[in-house]
């Protein structure tokens, strides 16, 4: 650590007012990175659940949105295992390179191999690389900057767009590829191109990872090349850690992990838009714009692309709450309405299930597209209510000793959330859409009213 804080002052020595060229080379390759990850994972359900003889899978709808969950909770559990690893023995800016040559390789192998044997070897390097990859360019990007730079939080809003970016424009690019462009018809038989959506992915991170390792050595210098080995503590650090905690330190940790419970409800609902969103969108929404089709993989870019939009006027909200005499609204409200409008979205998905029918034998007639745009639009006022908070919150709260911990409990909740998430869309095939959509819709509402009803005292024991 002490090596990488001696060069963070080299961001310091900038102008005042403008950010090191070496946030945008981040910037860069953070959008390369996730423009792979989110255009591989915009295809990956359908990819699975097509027909072999239409360069699919051929898995069960009920596999599929299972495997889809597996892949979406372990890419938020190699990250711990990965930023172990790069601060004990690789550095960050190796560990970058090798998450991101692993993560090439495993959209090369799903582009190269239509198996199901192979498939998971791919699925399991992008899994890893991910690991590796994830947790560290967010550091990177941190030592940039000293520790009381004003420009920090700017950084990290401009590294943030980057990913939206990336997100925005992946299902865009790899699901016309695979959808659209080199789809097929022979002999009365369609047949989708979707390894070449997986071999997008893999040309993305490639050009990210040629950028970083090209410029890196001229914008970053040798910031995230030394591994910063144990962390050093203070003596008074290592005294605190060895006190037991205080009332109020049990208070806070009490606080976390109950927020914790409530954000697994969270991501469980949202986290449907990869995969029972998904088959909806295909097989009940009416996709048609003037004769032409939309992809159904574009519908993964409106998230992003509303948080792009609306990002900016929730901070804007936020600050004149700030200012206003009652005050900003307390973190355990914001989530709760979080939860709440997710839950909304789950009710207008309800009234075009309530049209088409929870099945393919009861459907009659598909839907108006625009209840799909409309639940991606709750979804994402959700996520911004509920997301940003989270980690700033525990950051703050935590008690010393048990900060790493908690940290970990909070990422490792959003794990869990992605597997229940896979376990929940898996039910569609036997309940029916309606059934599932309603379950988690109203779960959610109840879970953002008790958490209303909660947080005044949670609040209260935060404090």
């Amino acid at each position: 650590m002490e090596a990488a804080v001696e060069k963070a002052p080299v961001g310091e020595q900038q102008p005042k007012k403008k950010h090191p060229p070496g946030l945008y080379l981040l910037f860069l390759t953070e959008m390369w990175e996730r423009f792979s990850y989110y255009g591989m994972r915009a295809i990956l359900v359908l990819y699975l659940t097509t027909e072999l003889i239409s360069g699919g899978l051929g898995f069960k709808e009920s596999t599929a949105l299972q495997i889809y969950g597996f892949f979406t909770g372990a890419v938020y559990i190699t990250p711990i295992i990965g930023g172990y690893l790069s601060d004990r023995f690789l550095g960050q800016r190796l560990a970058i390179t090798i998450g991101g040559i692993i993560m090439a390789a495993g959209n090369f192998v799903l582009f190269a191999y239509q198996s199901k044997e192979v498939f998971y070897l791919g699925l399991a390097l992008l899994i890893i690389g991910n690991g590796f990859f994830k947790p560290n360019i967010s550091t990177v990007v941190g030592e940039l900057y000293g520790p009381n730079d004003s420009r920090r939080d700017g950084a990290f809003t401009i590294f943030y767009m980057g990913i939206n970016l990336g997100a925005v424009f992946a299902p865009l690019v790899c699901g016309y590829l695979a959808e659209t462009y080199f789809k097929t018809t022979i002999n009365g038989v369609v047949h989708y191109g979707f390894k070449y959506g997986f071999l997008a992915a893999c040309i993305g991170m490639i050009v990210g990872q040629i950028l970083f390792n090209v410029l890196g050595n001229r914008f970053l210098g040798d910031i995230g090349k030394t591994p910063t080995g144990k962390p050093q503590k203070s003596a008074e650090h290592v005294a605190k850690e060895k006190q037991p905690l205080t009332k109020k330190e049990k208070q806070r940790t009490a606080v976390i992990l109950i927020l914790a419970c409530f954000v697994v409800f969270f991501w469980a609902g949202f986290e449907q838009a990869g995969s029972s969103l998904t088959l909806y969108t295909k097989d009940f929404i009416d996709r048609t714009i003037f004769g032409w089709e939309v992809p159904i993989s574009w519908f993964q870019s409106l998230n992003p692309f509303f948080i792009i939009v609306l990002a900016p006027l929730f901070s804007m909200l936020w600050f004149k709450l700030g200012n206003s005499k009652r005050g900003d609204l307390k973190i355990p409200t914001k989530m709760a309405f979080g939860l709440i409008f997710l839950g909304v979205g789950f009710m207008v998905l309800l009234l075009a299930v309530m049209q088409t029918g929870g099945s393919a034998g009861e459907m009659t007639t598909k839907a108006n597209m625009l209840f799909i745009v409309m639940t991606y639009f709750f979804h994402t006022v959700g996520e911004l209510m509920l997301s940003p908070v989270g980690l700033s919150m525990v950051s703050k709260i935590a008690p010393i000793k048990l900060a790493s911990l908690l940290m970990g409990v909070w990422l490792s909740s959003s794990g869990v959330a992605n597997v229940v998430a896979g376990q929940l869309a898996s039910t569609t095939e036997s309940l029916g859409f309606f059934e599932v959509f309603g379950i988690i819709g109203i779960a959610v509402i109840v879970a953002g009213l008790l958490l209303l009803l909660l947080s005044k005292k949670l609040t209260a024991m935060m404090e």
